[in-house]
């Protein structure tokens, strides 16, 4: 393996033919560089898309009301109900399966509206307003900046305070001033601010986000008069148990406290995350899959070019193997050296693809964080390969290097010695 003089001569007939060697070199180079860039490629749209969702529940279901389609118990279809705070309790004792429960309110009084609805001093602004529990801090949750989220005090007595977003502490507060204790004015009734968040997720979703207030839930109840009405309800099954489980026993439930006909499936709307995380999943998956069938049919197309240069080298040499017979040389020799020229081709050439291709990974990371530093959100974050996958290429492709040089070197010793000698 490490004869001098072997590795002078798998040199030295490489060298013979310069351009030749090149370019078949440059189809094995080219398909191992495809192979990491697309997976690197790959690897930051699955970040950026997981990054987006910030450390939202992936086990999570919401469930909302809506008009009934089919008429049940002396009601006609097309009747509209609300859920209520009874509806909670019941889901909390009936479902062992739920680990975390969150009852969420929206005021009518959204921003979409165009009006202000919210005043400090001088300063107005259109936000919206969420009745909210502790709970929900688990299932969406934010990064508080100062102060503090709701507790289970603030929701048990009622207390008129809010939790802020960035964005609206932006827009109501001076730079230097600290929102901490300070009031603000919501649709006419104030309110002590208790804490500032900033979302976990990007772009859009997170903008949004920072441009919402939220207060205790019964807080928004009584101030603005919705009774023990829930808007929808957030939930999170047990890390053993499918949140699909959950959202069937709840939707049974919550049809038979409020006469909901078994079979209406339109009176109750919801939104499973498990379901859309296992889709992205297997979109990342297939996106793998096919990055892999597409690296892989190029560096074929390489390593067939290394056969085929390794069945011209060994008909430009049939003369000079046939004297390596006549001297001695056993079947293995003969073998063993255009498999290691076979070998030692591919290795340089998929080595040099490698590095070059986790280099053009790293600028392109270098030129996102960049962009992420000035303030740009971006949907495609942190390429990077795996070393473990691009070892495993670099070795398929090395003993599919050997597998290339074999068929010529089973050539080469089917030759006669003295048929090898007459060649021309």
């Amino acid at each position: 393996m490490f004869d001098r003089d072997r590795w002078q001569e798998i040199i030295s007939a490489l060298k013979k033919n310069k351009l030749r060697t090149l370019l078949t070199a440059f189809g094995v180079f080219w398909g191992i560089l495809m192979l990491v860039i697309m997976l690197g490629a790959g690897k930051g749209l699955e970040n950026g898309v997981y990054d987006g969702m910030g450390g939202f529940a992936t086990n999570s279901v919401f469930i909302w009301s809506q008009n009934t389609t089919v008429p049940y118990k002396g009601f006609k279809k097309g009747r509209w109900y609300n859920f209520n705070n009874s509806d909670t309790k019941v889901l909390k004792e009936q479902i062992p399966e739920i680990e975390s429960l969150a009852p969420r309110l929206q005021a009518r009084f959204w921003a979409s509206e165009g009006q202000n609805n919210v005043v400090r001093g001088l300063k107005t602004g259109a936000f919206n307003v969420f009745g909210d529990v502790p709970e929900f801090n688990k299932i969406d949750p934010v990064t508080i900046l100062k102060g503090r989220y709701i507790n289970p005090e603030d929701v048990e007595k009622r207390r008129k305070i809010v939790v802020i977003g960035s964005r609206v502490a932006d827009l109501l507060f001076e730079k230097e001033e600290n929102p901490i204790g300070e009031f603000i004015q919501v649709r006419g009734v104030y309110f002590m601010v208790v804490g500032v968040y900033k979302s976990q997720h990007n772009g859009g979703w997170a903008e949004w986000q920072e441009t919402t207030i939220e207060m205790p839930l019964t807080t928004l109840q009584q101030v603005y008069n919705f009774g023990d009405q829930v808007g929808w309800f957030s939930i999170t099954s047990r890390s053993d148990v499918s949140v699909s489980l959950v959202e069937e026993k709840a939707k049974v439930i919550l049809k038979k406290r409020h006469s909901v006909a078994p079979e209406d499936n339109e009176a109750i709307g919801s939104e499973n995350v498990e379901k859309q995380f296992l889709k992205i999943s297997k979109l990342f998956l297939g996106i793998k899959a096919l990055i892999w069938i597409v690296s892989i049919g190029t560096l074929l197309a390489g390593v067939i070019g290394v056969s085929n240069i390794m069945l011209i080298i060994v008909k430009e040499r049939t003369k000079e193997i046939g004297i390596q017979r006549a001297l001695g040389a056993t079947p293995f020799n003969i073998i063993s050296q255009i498999i290691s020229e076979s070998v030692f081709l591919t290795s340089i050439a998929g080595y040099i693809g490698l590095l070059v291709g986790v280099g053009v990974v790293e600028l392109i990371n270098f030129a996102l964080k960049k962009t992420q530093e000035a303030g740009s959100n971006v949907m495609f974050t942190r390429p990077e390969v795996d070393f473990s996958v691009a070892m495993t290429a670099l070795i398929i492709l090395i003993v599919c290097g050997a597998i290339a040089g074999f068929i010529p070197a089973k050539r080469a010793i089917n030759v006669k010695p003295i048929e090898a000698l007459r060649y021309e």
